[in-house]
């Protein structure tokens, strides 16, 4: 049970920054200044944006896997594989241009 308080000086512009970097953790202030002075690593949670970025990437390194195999065995679908993920990759860099 927690019952005591530890109090530090800091600037607007450290609080908002530490209030912000809780946020994005999703965990308490005074958690994550306890997480931090005791060397613990905090991690920020993926925004849903990174997360479908995350995703998007797993599937181009499942892609990529595949297609070195087919390489690798001759395949001949290798040219309509390589085809079909050149056209993923432009299509999800039309997004940035948006």
């Amino acid at each position: 049970m927690k019952r005591t308080y530890i109090k530090f000086r800091c600037t607007i512009y450290e609080k908002k920054l530490l209030i912000k970097r809780a946020e994005r953790a999703g965990i308490s202030l005074s958690e994550y200044c306890r997480n931090t002075a005791f060397g613990r690593n905090v991690i920020e949670r993926l925004s849903a944006e990174q997360l479908e970025c995350y995703k998007t990437l797993v599937d181009f390194k499942n892609s990529f896997t595949r297609i070195g195999n087919m390489f690798r065995k001759r395949n001949p679908r290798l040219e309509s594989e390589v085809q079909k993920l050149a056209r993923e990759i432009g299509e999800h860099l039309k997004n940035f241009r948006k």
